[in-house]
C-alpha cells in the first residue's frame, strides 16, 4: 500500500512540475537597454502602445475643413498630348481603355495606335472593372464628396467650388450614372499610384487633351490589364501618318 501511495504521489508531483514548466514564460531572446530580459508579451505590449500613439497622431493630422470651400483660381492650362503607342491587335478607334495594373489610360486611334496617359487608380478596396460611357464633361468641376466618403472622412467639406485647389482638377469626364470620374488633380505626385477612391486621376494637361479627342458617349472599358501594346512601331507611325 505504501509503495502504491508513493508511486501515485510521485506521478502527481511530476505532473505538477511539468505544468509549472509549461506555465513559465518563454525564454528571453534579447535584452532591453537596462539589461532586463525581453519576452514576447513585452514586445506585444510595446507594439500596441506604438499603434495607439500612431492612431492618435493620425487623428490630429486630420484638419477639419469648412463645410463650403472655394477651389481657388482657374488658370489657363494648355492641353498636352502624351506619347503614342502601337497596338498588337486591331482596336476600333475612339474608345478609352483603362489598364489598372499598369496604371495607364489608352485612347485608341486609327492605324492600331493609341495615346497612352499615366494615371492614378483606386487604392486597395476601391478598384472596380467594367464598361461605362462618358455621360458628361465639366471644366473646373465642383467637388461634392459622396455621403459614404464623408462617413469615412467626416472632416471633409460638404462641397468645394471648382479651382486649382479642387481635387478634381481642371476637367472631369463622368462615367455613366456612377460616382466615378476620369478627372484632373491638384496633387500630381499621386499619378502612377493606387491612391483614389475609385476615380481615375490624370495630369491636368492630359485630362484636357483627353477631353479634346473624346466626347459624351465615348466607351470606357476598365480592365485589370491591357496586354495588347506592341513593341514594334505601327506602319502608320513609320509612314508618319
Amino acid at each position: 500500500m505504501a509503495m502504491r501511495f508513493w508511486s501515485t504521489f510521485g506521478c502527481v508531483a511530476a505532473l505538477m512540475v511539468s505544468m509549472s514548466v509549461i506555465a513559465e514564460p518563454a525564454s528571453a531572446t534579447a535584452r532591453w537597454s537596462n539589461g532586463a530580459p525581453v519576452f514576447q508579451s513585452d514586445v506585444d505590449r510595446a507594439q500596441k502602445a506604438r499603434e495607439r500613439i500612431r492612431a492618435k497622431r493620425r487623428k490630429s493630422y486630420q484638419t477639419k475643413y469648412p463645410r463650403f470651400m472655394t477651389g481657388g483660381g482657374k488658370p489657363k492650362i494648355e492641353p498636352e498630348a502624351p506619347k503614342i503607342v502601337s497596338l498588337s491587335k486591331p482596336m476600333a478607334p475612339g474608345q478609352i481603355i483603362i489598364d489598372t495594373k499598369a496604371r495607364r489610360l489608352f485612347f485608341t486611334l486609327a492605324g492600331n495606335r493609341a495615346y497612352a496617359y499615366p494615371i492614378s487608380v483606386g487604392r486597395k478596396g476601391f478598384t472596380w472593372y467594367g464598361t461605362k460611357k462618358v455621360t458628361r464633361m465639366a471644366s473646373w468641376p465642383t467637388w461634392t464628396p459622396p455621403a459614404e466618403m464623408r462617413r469615412r472622412e467626416p472632416y471633409l467639406p460638404v462641397t468645394m467650388s471648382g479651382g486649382i485647389r479642387n481635387p478634381l482638377g481642371a476637367k472631369a469626364l463622368y462615367l455613366g450614372s456612377s460616382l466615378y470620374r476620369i478627372h484632373g488633380t491638384n496633387n500630381p505626385k499621386t499619378i502612377g499610384r493606387a491612391a483614389s477612391s475609385g476615380c481615375f486621376r490624370m495630369m491636368n494637361k492630359h485630362v484636357l487633351h483627353l477631353a479634346s479627342v473624346s466626347s459624351v458617349g465615348t466607351r470606357v472599358s476598365v480592365r485589370r490589364s491591357f496586354p495588347h501594346i506592341s513593341q514594334m512601331p505601327s506602319l502608320a507611325s513609320l509612314l508618319g501618318l
